[in-house]
């Protein structure tokens, strides 16, 4: 099939839209933006080749229709604009009906900027790690304290049990992704978002299938951090030293740093933990303000919960309703989430898969649980982590673990199978540790050893950024039945 060329000039909206058909609806972010739209007003159709739960629930639940599979007679002239997913390649057989009818087009980025975060103040919190977290914190606190923001989010936000939100206030929280947008316009979606006020939270090398190196990946957030308003802010995580460069020499809007250093404008110290509930003190310009309590474990938890309280008070909100609203955060679905609890073993599901969230999340969870056995299920599902790219750095950060049992990843057709992710290799490299570990071919053989292996007072974490074949319920169920009926 031959290369789509679209028209540049049909990259936008059209003054009176009223059918928005969306390629690669099933996508997190293209399924909320579909129910945004709907709700709306506007009549909403879809397509995808990965229609399956919970995506699907959740758009048919909405009463969207989404068509199995791309074909060029999913598209037609009566249509008033298309919304293009990053999942579509270029010879994808709507893609290229789309450029011969000529219709008007959009990412997903420009439609979320163009109908939604016009007239609003949008609050985009960026960074490798953290995002999902931090922007739930944000929508959720804004909520609490009587400001309920719009929001779109790559996680399930407890507290209004959906990932997006429409509302006629001031604000619009955003989840800035560093991915990129489409095919058609290869830059980092953030960067569409009209950031008045950003959060940074850190930034590190990923993406290794979109970015060259690490060189590209601060060249973005550069780009990002360069285009906030004179009028805006941005708030800093100076914990880490490239943040912390990168606020210094491209910011032109004055720039809040918050971590664990003297030298942060706001400062987190005095981290206790009781389960899975972290108090900490927060320090302001080197002045005591109060003890936050957040129901979540681990450091990094509670520096987003900071970065939370410098934007918010930055916005005129009071320090004490801040604490009040992040005191009653009811968290995101897929992180540190308990699953449920079987014969005194415990099942926990997190999104963690590079190396950094890994390290930090085992580290939360063995404080909240100091004195249980650690079980942890890894599984190697992005684009990143299935390359050798992060080999080694993955062998020093399963050290909170007392046994990992790793999933052998589905392979790559366009790499070498030595620019390949190796589970077995990485098994070898934490026995040699001292650490128990094994690599397994399928998530089958990873419950058979599980359910074979734990006990009452082991927490089981899985870590995945995908559905891991429905392990966490599946587990659970295994683990109800009598031993001798586990075949």
């Amino acid at each position: 099939m031959s290369n789509t060329l679209l028209d540049p000039s049909l990259n936008r909206a059209p003054a009176d839209v009223r059918r928005i058909h969306l390629i690669g609806i099933c996508g997190t972010g293209m399924a909320a933006l579909a129910g945004m739209l709907q709700e709306k007003g506007y009549a909403i159709t879809g397509s995808d080749q990965n229609v399956y739960p919970p995506m699907s629930d959740f758009l048919a639940d909405l009463g969207i229709p989404v068509m199995q599979g791309y074909a060029a007679a999913h598209l037609t002239a009566r249509t008033d604009l298309v919304i293009v997913g990053n999942v579509v390649r270029v010879t994808n057989p709507e893609a290229v009906e789309l450029s011969r009818l000529g219709l008007p087009y959009l990412s997903m980025p420009q439609a979320l900027a163009h109908f939604f975060l016009t007239g609003k103040r949008s609050l985009v919190v960026a960074g490798t790690h953290g995002k999902t977290t931090t922007s739930s914190m944000l929508a959720t606190t804004l909520h609490r304290l009587g400001a309920t923001p719009g929001f779109m989010i790559g996680g399930l936000v407890e507290a209004f049990g959906r990932n997006f939100h429409l509302s006629d206030g001031r604000f619009f929280v955003v989840e800035g992704d560093e991915y990129d947008t489409a095919f058609f316009n290869k830059v980092s979606k953030f960067h569409h978002y009209q950031a008045e006020c950003a959060i940074l939270t850190s930034v590190e090398f990923d993406h290794a299938d979109i970015f060259a190196d690490f060189d590209a990946v601060q060249a973005s957030f550069s780009k990002f951090i360069g285009r906030l308003p004179g009028k805006g802010v941005l708030v800093a995580n100076f914990d880490d030293p490239v943040v912390a460069e990168l606020a210094r020499n491209n910011a032109r809007c004055p720039v809040i740093s918050y971590g664990t250093g003297r030298h942060c404008h706001w400062r987190v110290s005095d981290l206790q933990m009781e389960g899975l509930t972290s108090t900490f003190s927060v320090y302001h310009k080197g002045q005591f303000v109060g003890r936050c309590r957040l129901p979540m474990p681990g450091l990094h938890n509670c520096l987003n919960a900071l970065a939370v309280i410098a934007l918010l008070n930055h916005l005129g909100f009071s320090v004490e309703a801040i604490f009040s609203g992040l005191a009653s955060f009811e968290g995101v679905k897929r992180r540190q989430q308990i699953r449920g609890q079987v014969g005194g073993i415990t099942v926990v599901d997190d999104f963690a898969h590079h190396p950094t969230a890994v390290r930090e999340t085992l580290q939360a969870l063995r404080l909240a649980w100091p004195d249980n056995r650690l079980v942890v299920v890894f599984e190697p599902r992005t684009n990143t982590s299935r390359r050798a790219v992060f080999q080694k750095e993955y062998a020093g950060v399963f050290s909170a673990a007392d046994r990992v049992l790793i999933r052998e990843h589905v392979p790559l057709d366009t790499l070498s199978l030595e620019e390949q992710f190796s589970s077995a290799r990485l098994a070898a490299d934490l026995a040699a540790q001292g650490l128990p570990a094994r690599a397994y071919a399928d998530t089958d053989a990873i419950l058979t050893a599980l359910v074979t292996d734990c006990m009452a007072g082991d927490i089981v974490v899985i870590l995945s950024n995908g559905g891991f074949d429905g392990i966490h319920d599946r587990l659970l169920t295994l683990l109800s039945k009598p031993a001798d009926s586990v075949s």
